[in-house]
Formats: structure tokens, sequence, C-alpha cells
């Protein structure tokens, strides 16, 4: 196995730049994974590492050997597409064997390894059919196969889950991290589900518009993200916003806004004047009796219950926003006040977009 290391890695298309001198390092026997909006930069990416698309500028090494000009074969990594890529006229085991026999390796060596590699994956009943015989999940099954047996010192993999259905994909993704975890290989898995990047990776990377905004583990990206993208691309339901002005009131400072003033946490670097935004998740925002310093007005909307939340929608400080409730306590459409938790607050500059504070 061995770490990868990119460094000012740019890629063009004639004069249109699409990865903007990326920096990244993937340890040995880590699990990261890339995540941002359609057309980031993430496959792109992973398809340099890949060798399927030429390098612009920068570097790419896998193991301490730069990797820039080696043909794909010859760098060993294995990667895993979402389509599958099996050959269909090819059994089970002969799609899980084809790279090995590609390299001469012997038939028993081979058929070792792909017995081998389908006790794991629980293929062994299935070797001697055709990809059309089996599920989508199966399917999926051998393509990692492929990749298992011939021991790459680092898997790559371009969203393998989305063709499957919600239910094949939490256990395929259960499937993958453990597999991963027993085989320590370092991987670098592309998903535009965050849910599967946060429950699978050890570290996120996030890009946007072919830039990495933010790259850390999971909860760190969760709880403190770097500026507004972050905090509004990581999250289901979406991080409450509010906007407004600082005012002097008292011995600190309120947020301004439409529809009043909210306290804003001390301690921070704030200018009277300056244009900010309040974020706060729905979970952290609990419902009180009564209007107090400390709370906000909440215009409730809509309930929608989910089972172990209740997620209540409608507008908080005058703008669209959500707040989710354990508890299954009846109500009603109409005017609530709510009470964020102090801990859970984020401000971020609202010309620049980077958080505030620590």
């Amino acid at each position: 196995m061995a770490a990868i290391d990119i460094a000012e890695l740019r890629k063009s298309y004639g004069r249109d730049e699409v990865i903007h001198g990326v920096d990244l390092k993937v340890a040995d026997g880590e699990f990261v994974s890339l995540i941002g909006a359609s057309g980031c930069g993430k496959s792109t990416l992973l398809r340099m590492i890949a060798g399927l698309e030429d390098v612009t500028s920068g570097t790419i090494r896998l193991g301490g050997r730069v990797i820039n000009d080696v043909e794909p074969k010859d760098r060993d990594v294995a990667m895993v597409f979402q389509n599958y890529a099996l050959y269909p006229h090819l059994t089970v085991a002969e799609n899980m064997g084809f790279s090995l026999k590609l390299r001469n390796v012997a038939k028993p060596e081979i058929r070792r390894a792909v017995e081998e590699t389908a006790e794991v994956l629980g293929l062994a009943p299935y070797l001697d059919r055709l990809p059309r015989a089996l599920s989508g999940g199966q399917r999926q099954r051998v393509a990692m196969g492929r990749a298992i047996v011939r021991r790459p010192q680092a898997f790559l993999f371009d969203e393998p889950l989305s063709n499957l259905d919600a239910k094949l994909r939490v256990q395929m993704r259960v499937e993958i991290k453990a597999l991963q975890k027993r085989l320590g290989t370092t991987s670098i898995y592309v998903t535009h589900d965050q849910l599967e990047a946060m429950t699978m990776s050890d570290r996120i990377v996030i890009l946007n518009g072919g830039r990495v905004e933010q790259a850390g583990a999971p909860l760190e990206l969760y709880d403190r993200p770097a500026n507004l993208f972050v905090a509004t691309f990581i999250g289901t339901p979406v991080m409450n916003l509010v906007h407004g002005t600082a005012v002097a009131e008292g011995n600190g400072l309120r947020l301004e806004t439409n529809s009043g003033r909210i306290p804003l946490p001390a301690g921070l670097a704030v200018a009277e004047g300056q244009a900010l935004v309040y974020g706060i998740r729905a979970e952290h925002l609990d419902l009180t009796g009564e209007a107090g310093p400390d709370t906000l007005p909440f215009e409730l909307e809509l309930v929608e219950p989910t089972g172990s939340e209740t997620h209540l929608y409608g507008r908080l400080c005058g703008t669209a926003g959500t707040v989710i409730q354990r508890d299954r306590a009846p109500l009603a459409p109409g005017r609530l006040t709510v009470r964020p938790q102090a801990d859970h607050i984020h401000l971020f500059d609202a010309r620049t977009g980077r958080r505030l504070g620590a």
C-alpha cells in the first residue's frame, strides 16, 4: 500500500482551466472522499490520478513515485466505476481474473486469487455466472473483486453506488468501508452523496469549481465549516442562515435583521456595521414557551413527522428555516420561539463568506 501526494495539480481543456492548483495528501491506508456539486472537478481529479486524463501541470505521487507520465496499466491503482464496466460475455470468475490474465499470471494463481476474493465478497456461488444473471449489488461486488485481486497500492472509486436503490446503497457502503478497513488499501472515493461521504470517510475533501474549499474529518466539516459554501453543502437539512448587520447594544454587539435583533457570541472580532451571516443547524434550535433576550422568532408553516424526529419548516427571523425536534408534541402552524444552543452558533463574514472565530 502507499500514500498519495498531489501538489499544485492543474487541468485545462484549451483555455478553460477546470482544476485549479489542488493540493491533497492521502495517507497510507486512508479512506478519503471527494464531494461537491456536479461539474466541480471531482471525477476529473480522480481520472487524473488513474491516468485517464493528462495532467496540465503539478505532480501526482504514489508511494513517493511521480506517476504523471506513467501509463494507467502501470500505475498500480485499481478503479471501480459507476457502471460496473463488466465484460458481458465473461463469467464472474473470468471478469475478476481478467487483469491478472493480461499480466500473464499463471492460471492456478489466478484461480486462487479469484476464489479467495470471491469468498470475501460473498461471490463464491456465482463464479460461473454471467453478469446478466446477477443483481446490481452482485455486479458491483464483481467490479470490486476485479480491483481487489490485483492487490493494487490504491483503490479509486467513481460514484460506485449511484446506480443502486436506496436500501442496497446503505448495505453496500457498509460493506465497502468494512472491506477497505480489512484490506488497509489507500482509497479515494468520489460521490455526490454527502451521507456516503460522512459515514464512510476518514476525511472528506469538498471541491467547488475545481478548488478545495475544505478538507477534514466528517464531523469537523459539519461542526466547523470554513465558509458559507461548506456550511450549506454539508448537512441535511441545510444550515439555517440569517443575514444582518452588527450593531452596538449595551456592552456588546447584536445582529440587526429584518425581524429584530439577534444576540451575537462574545469574543469575536466583529466591527459595528459589518455585514454578517448567522448560522445555526436545525437540530440546535430548541422550542421554548416564551420569548426572551436569547430567543429567535419562528413562524411555523409545515410539520413533517419522520418517525425518530419531527421536522418543522417555516420562517426563522423572516428567512426560510427548519427546526428538528426529537419529541412528538402536537404543533400547529403559527408563531413560535426557539432558543439557539450557544455552543453551536456559526458566524460568517457576508462579504468573504469566511467563518469568524474558531
